[in-house]
């Protein structure tokens, strides 16, 4: 055996110093500990050894010698004086390609059987700085999710971020899973955060099914778990879509619900005394946001971009309430699932008079934001005039652009609705949208684009007559 194989072996054979503190204090969620303050700061992992088993934590406050910690599960079986072990390095996760149609926890260990590569490349970090705002690239061409309504009215670019606001029971599930099979990505990362136990398998089976799955890595943390765990899955999600990003990549991040992960933290929050402000929420929870939600994005120079989509679950359909309206600040669009619609039947249930893509008009061409243009105000002006019209307090004939409007969303409304399994080219719903819009008597939005092409080929004509 070599010097080099000796010490190598060495080395792994080595066990590193134990750093033991003790239980003082147990109180709700919080495990104060004592004799650990010199060398653990926040953040650090913690193993608290009980009568019963093994609970690990973190360390989320500091009050003199003492460390708040809160648990990655529950402190029963915890009695005071139990020791507490300080572990080392323990705030990384390993992915790999191997990775790919698995689904694991919020610590990034496996709930489904699959083959892990022997040795880890690269080693990702939970908790990293987003890149700084004159490292990353510019926002990629546009990205065809074959969902009609969100092609031509907010359409999706490579590094975007959007929100997704909606209610519960909206379709808000479904339409994250028709995103992950039907978009043009190579992987997709989604994140369940505090998800129904029953519908963890629903999703992926039945919603995101084997074609989803087979690009997907997916994370899950169920509802019962603890709110450090239900934190730790959103950090867990975007540190795995970093590394495939890192690897050239382009990913698709899905995370259901970032409102499920600021309620974790506001638990958290107010475990280690953090005063409550807006909802109940404390500070940090308006702080640790837009640090996760930065670090989607377009990625460096060689690396890929992550898209993301972050779905909100307004409270009571109020679109105004704290996290929606913080979310909303920090993403790059949103898209709105009004319950009216979806009672109407029509999914998506995307209500586009409320939803925008901050990527408008830059990522359409000339033609399709015209017919773009064209088809919202209609359908603006139908809004506008929907209840008279529904009372029938609305003559045929009074008002020609009202009439048009009519026409056109009763056409519209129907093609805009698309089942979980269906699948639209972006070019053939502008191309429908057009012709629905001339159908309707719409003044005809290219007939500047049709005539300016006309006079190009005179012009160009001209001197080939001459000759």
């Amino acid at each position: 055996m070599s010097t080099f194989s000796k010490m190598q072996k060495a080395i792994y054979s080595s066990s590193s110093t134990r750093i033991i503190g003790a239980t003082k204090a147990i109180v709700g969620l919080t495990l104060t500990v004592r004799g650990l303050e010199a060398v653990a700061g926040i953040g650090s992992r913690c193993r608290v050894f009980g009568r019963t088993g093994v609970v690990d934590g973190e360390v989320v406050g500091a009050d003199g010698s003492d460390l708040c910690v809160l648990p990655f599960g529950t402190w029963e079986g915890i009695a005071v004086g139990d020791p507490v072990e300080l572990i080392e390095m323990d705030d990384m996760i390993y992915p790999d390609d191997s990775w790919i149609g698995s689904v694991v926890d919020a610590l990034g260990r496996p709930l489904s059987k699959y083959a892990r590569a022997r040795r880890p490349r690269r080693k990702s970090s939970f908790k990293v700085q987003p890149p700084g705002a004159f490292e990353r690239k510019k926002v990629g061409e546009k990205l065809e999710t074959q969902i009609k309504c969100i092609d031509v009215f907010t359409p999706i670019c490579r590094g975007q971020r959007m929100g997704v606001f909606a209610g519960s029971g909206v379709g808000k599930s479904t339409m994250m899973a028709m995103l992950a099979r039907n978009t043009d990505a190579d992987v997709i990362v989604i994140g369940l955060i505090g998800e129904r136990g029953r519908e963890v398998q629903q999703f992926i089976h039945e919603d995101l099914g084997p074609e989803g799955m087979a690009r997907a890595v997916v994370v899950v943390s169920t509802g019962d778990e603890a709110p450090l765990l239900r934190k730790q899955a959103a950090l867990t999600t975007t540190a795995i879509a970093e590394y495939f990003k890192s690897t050239g990549k382009q990913v698709l991040l899905l995370l259901d619900s970032v409102t499920r992960f600021a309620m974790a933290q506001r638990e958290i929050g107010l475990a280690r005394g953090e005063p409550p402000t807006l909802r109940g929420y404390p500070p940090s929870v308006f702080s640790e946001m837009p640090h996760l939600l930065e670090r989607a994005g377009p990625g460096r120079e060689g690396e890929g971009d992550i898209t993301a989509l972050y779905t909100v679950l307004v409270d009571g359909d109020d679109m105004n309430e704290p996290i929606a309206d913080a979310v909303r600040g920090i993403v790059d669009g949103h898209l709105v699932l009004d319950r009216r619609i979806a009672e109407q039947g029509r999914f998506p249930a995307v209500d586009l008079q409320k939803s925008l893509s901050r990527m408008l008009p830059g990522c359409h061409s000339p033609e399709e934001f015209e017919i773009t243009k064209a088809a919202g105000k209609a359908l603006a002006r139908y809004a506008d005039m929907e209840d008279l019209i529904r009372l029938g307090a609305y003559k045929a004939g009074s008002d020609p652009a009202t009439d048009e409007a009519i026409r056109f969303f009763s056409a519209a409304s129907p093609y805009l609705s698309q089942s979980r399994g269906d699948r639209m080219p972006a070019s053939e719903s502008f191309a429908d949208m057009y012709r629905m819009i001339l159908e309707s008597g719409i003044e005809d939005p290219l007939r500047a684009f049709f005539e300016q092409a006309d006079r190009q080929k005179q012009d160009a004509a001209e001197p080939g007559a001459a000759a």
